[in-house]
């Protein structure tokens, strides 16, 4: 059976609160977000920073709850800026006939502070 990989999560426009160069690697991102947006402790995750452009990826690993902090870890840390504004997606492999169907899990925090708004 064909399967097709489609967008499963994504937090949409959060701004970089730390990058650290000394930390393994990884992205770190306040849990209460990666509950909303259904991405899991290390999940592989793909970011587009959209000032600067830089595409990658990396693996989540969960923040303090209601924190607001987005932290580029290890290499990734040189990908980007604090302040600057990243999306953050996840996908997921599915049958193509479910795919057709499938809603992800999108979010849109406010992106000044990191959280979630009613």
């Amino acid at each position: 059976m064909m399967q097709v990989e489609v967008l499963k999560s994504k937090i949409h426009r959060v701004t970089v609160t730390e990058a650290r160069l000394d930390y393994i690697g990884s992205i770190t991102i306040d849990q209460e977000l990666m509950d909303a947006a259904n991405i899991l402790p290390g999940e592989h995750v793909y970011i587009v920073d959209n000032n600067n452009g830089e595409r990658f990826e990396t693996y989540a690993i969960p923040g303090e709850r209601k924190s607001g902090v987005i932290c580029l870890n290890g290499a990734a840390a040189r990908k980007v800026l604090p302040g600057d504004v990243i999306i953050i997606m996840a996908y997921g492999r599915m049958p193509f006939d479910e795919a057709r169907s499938f809603k992800p899990s999108v979010i849109f925090p406010d992106t000044a502070t990191n959280r979630l708004v009613d």
